[in-house]
């Protein structure tokens, strides 16, 4: 699988030309504990040249596994760019590798806070019960909230009594 998009722009007819093919996920190159590539970058592109630019429009996809920021679960959600509109500097070079552009373009699509609710296949987004255990009184039926067993470092906080906002 390709690894590279290059476009050789004296060969480019003057209205343009369409390229389609896919990219290997290993492109995106992303930190160890972030989101992960799981699979190919696709794309559908028409490029056109105007004086010093070559503008690439059409389609562009990819699929990637987050983690969930309610459940912490990891989940599929495919990026889709439907009408992507991509502009690159073409400068004096004869080819041009816009690789690195389509990749900034997706990794700018990348959900913020991603929930796995919106994945490509929506799962229940519901925090698990026992977190919502801890500031309720002991009279719920709710279990315990998991903490760590010999994690004292609030404990502290429980000696403050008869503090005020008060000048």
């Amino acid at each position: 699988m390709n690894t590279s998009l290059i476009i050789d722009l004296p060969t480019l007819p003057e209205e343009g030309k369409a390229y389609s093919g896919e990219l290997d996920g290993s492109i995106f190159d992303l930190p160890q504990n972030d989101a992960k590539s799981a699979g190919p970058l696709k794309y559908d592109l028409w490029a056109q040249r105007f004086q010093n630019e070559l503008l690439l429009t059409g389609t562009v996809s990819a699929p990637f596994t987050f983690t969930c920021v309610v459940t912490l679960k990891e989940f599929l959600q495919t990026i889709y760019l439907d009408s992507a509109a991509i502009a690159v500097e073409t400068g004096n070079s004869s080819q041009l590798d816009v690789t690195e552009a389509l990749r900034e373009e997706v990794l700018l699509e990348f959900p913020t806070s991603p929930r796995c609710d919106e994945g490509d296949v929506p799962e229940p987004c519901d925090l698990d019960s026992r977190y919502l255990a801890v500031d309720k009184p002991a009279e719920n039926d709710l279990s315990p909230a998991p903490r760590s067993e010999g994690d004292d470092r609030w404990s502290a906080l429980n000696d403050l009594t008869g503090l005020n906002d008060q000048p």
